[in-house]
């Protein structure tokens, strides 16, 4: 299991409501696509357009960690040809990220089950993440091949081999996403309201935003970033504790 992530700095009162972990679930590329009489595969092309824009755009506000929800447990079940166009859009994005690792001392990760994988583009999964454990500036995520239940199930079997008592942080610890910080914000795009079994365990009090706009539109659109971070600062987060309030309806 990889140790938990710390950033050396911290948070500055200016940061306190900014999102430190937002996680993107990435739909509507095919849609997108199909709006615009493209073939369906061009719109995951479109949304792989600004991504560093956006990484940079975010992190410059404060934003120390940034996971994308790229390809599910569940999407194995596509088309071939899409499936194999995506791994292979996957392994190129990849390699621009060795460099992006190196010159913006970003760190990466990648969750998910590498099992499926084709061989060449688990290897750069590894590679990706081994060298740019070290960095500091932020955490990029890509959810590949990955499942929010499967994980836990993956713990509690690790837990249940380590043969110890857990208690909630020591689960975590065994989860795969153990090193991430929580998500503070979830936002999922193309008017579609589901968490579609992603980071169950992260997610706990996460607040969610559900935006109609497909990917390709919100990934160049420092608008719609801008939209994100201002929803955030209108949330009043309790983690339940409840306002100071007297439940009886007392003064």
């Amino acid at each position: 299991m990889f140790k938990l992530f710390k950033k050396k700095q911290a948070k500055s009162a200016e940061q306190t409501k900014v999102p430190q972990h937002i996680a993107f679930i990435c739909d509507g590329n095919r849609r997108w696509a199909e709006n615009r009489g493209m073939p369906p595969l061009m719109g995951h092309q479109a949304g792989i357009a600004n991504f560093e824009g956006l990484v940079d755009w975010y992190m410059r506000r404060g934003v120390t960690t940034i996971t994308f929800f790229v390809f599910s447990s569940e999407n194995w079940s596509r088309s071939k040809e899409e499936v194999d166009f995506l791994m292979d859009l996957f392994y190129t994005e990849m390699n621009k990220n060795m460099k992006n690792a190196v010159e913006k001392n970003l760190r990466y990760r990648v969750i998910g089950s590498r099992d499926k994988l084709p061989a060449k583009l688990a290897k750069l999964c590894d590679k990706l993440e081994e060298s740019s454990a070290e960095n500091t500036a932020g955490t990029v995520v890509f959810a590949l091949n990955y499942g929010g239940q499967q994980e836990i199930v993956d713990a509690v079997n690790a837990a249940i081999a380590a043969g110890e008592p857990v208690t909630r942080e020591s689960f975590e610890t065994y989860l795969d996403t153990g090193d991430l910080l929580p998500i503070d914000l979830m936002v999922r795009t193309s008017n579609e309201s589901r968490i579609s079994n992603f980071l169950l365990w992260k997610l706990a009090y996460a607040e969610l935003l559900f935006v109609p706009e497909h990917w390709p539109d919100l990934v160049k659109s420092e608008k719609l970033w801008q939209y994100t971070l201002d929803e955030f600062a209108k949330r009043n987060r309790r983690f339940g504790g409840g306002k100071k309030a007297n439940y009886l309806g007392k003064k």
